[in-house]
Parts: structure tokens; C-alpha cells; sequence
């Protein structure tokens, strides 16, 4: 089996990097310098067109999109070891919180950010906008906030979902957006990020920075 993840640390790839790192699936890391434009050489287009990372290579096939990766890596390595559903309900509960955190949530987030951030240029910014985006950001924090309430994790268990979701909620609180209403919310980032994966991710983010 050859699987070759191509990453570049702070990045949604930190997703996929987490996601490696629950599975312990043996695999070859390359680093992707998107500063220097890693990204964009003739040769990564040939993997991806887009020219972003992450990318999986499985057997000669690249898959793209942080979400896809996910389900794809589930499905195929994480339901023997108790970190994804097996075809049913619950994975397509999975694929929900999964989906939604890189549309619905990733949405509400890129409107606030393109519209307050020094990034974009300030006759591109609209402050109006900017404050419906951040509105619409804490009510999905909201919608995950309640569906926690009742229990300890996403689909029951914990499953690559918490995996996925986590990571992007991690990038809202490196942005310092306020937590401080999310008391269930808080309580499951504090479960995921006792685990030893996400601490083995954090010191792969360190060698590869």
C-alpha cells in the first residue's frame, strides 16, 4: 500500500494531520512550503488542480478536499479501529457534522474574516457584513453547543467527526473568538484534546512549522 499525505502545518491540512494521527495508519508526509509557492509548481497541479493542500495519494489516486480525506480515510481504516461508523445512520451522522463544519461553519466564518481582517484589502471589506458573519459563527458554535449537551461526543462515541470538527473549532479559538456561552462545547474540546493523538498532531505541526 503506498499513502502519501502532502501537508503544510497551519492550514486546513492540520485537519488531516490530526485525522493521521488517531488512525496510526503508516503513511509518507510531505511538507508542502505554501509561502514559497509549493503549491502552485507544475507538479502538485498534477496531483490538484486547485493547488492546495491537503492532498491524499492512495495507490497512485489523489483525492482532494479536507472532508472528503476524512470520510475516505474512515471509511477505509477507521471503522476496525472504532473511529468511524460502519454504513448506517450514524455514518451518515458522521458525514453531516463533517460536511457541515467545512460548509455551513467554514461559510459563516469566511465572511467574517474576508470582512474584518487585515489580510483583505480594506476597500474589500464590508463591516456590516463582517458583523453577520461573526453573528452567524456563534450560531453554529450554538448548534454544537446544544447537540452536546446530552452527550459526550458528536455521534455518540468518539469518531473522526469529533476529529474533523474539533480542528476547525481549534482555528476559531486561535482567531479568539469567544467560547465563553459554550459551556458543553468547552467541555468536549477539553476530552478531545486530552487524547494522545491530538497531542502527537501538535508535536507534527511543531517538526514540519
Amino acid at each position: 500500500m503506498s499513502l502519501t499525505f502532502f501537508y503544510s502545518p497551519m492550514s486546513t491540512a492540520d485537519i488531516t494531520n490530526l485525522v493521521f494521527c488517531e488512525l496510526e495508519v503508516p503513511h509518507e508526509t510531505i511538507i508542502v512550503d505554501l509561502k514559497k509557492g509549493g503549491s502552485q509548481t507544475p507538479e502538485f497541479l498534477k496531483i490538484n488542480p486547485n493547488g492546495k493542500v491537503p492532498v491524499l495519494v492512495h495507490d497512485g489516486v489523489a483525492i482532494w478536499e479536507s472532508t472528503a480525506i476524512t470520510m475516505y480515510l474512515g471509511e477505509t481504516f477507521g471503522v476496525a479501529k472504532g473511529l468511524y461508523p460502519a454504513p448506517g445512520p450514524q455514518r451518515g451522522q458522521a458525514m453531516a457534522w463533517i460536511t457541515w463544519a467545512n460548509v455551513t461553519l467554514a461559510e459563516a466564518v469566511n465572511r467574517f474574516t474576508r470582512n474584518t481582517m487585515e489580510w483583505v484589502p480594506a476597500e474589500e471589506r464590508n463591516p456590516k457584513a463582517g458583523e453577520a458573519g461573526l453573528r452567524a459563527t456563534h450560531a453554529c458554535l450554538q448548534i454544537l453547543n446544544d447537540a452536546l449537551a446530552a452527550q459526550q461526543f458528536l455521534v455518540g462515541s468518539y469518531t473522526l467527526a469529533d476529529t474533523h470538527v474539533l480542528s476547525l473549532t481549534d482555528w476559531l479559538r486561535h482567531m479568539q473568538i469567544d467560547f465563553t456561552n459554550y459551556p458543553h462545547l468547552n467541555a468536549w474540546h477539553q476530552r478531545c484534546t486530552a487524547r494522545p493523538a491530538y497531542k502527537a498532531s501538535l508535536a507534527a505541526m511543531g517538526a514540519g512549522a
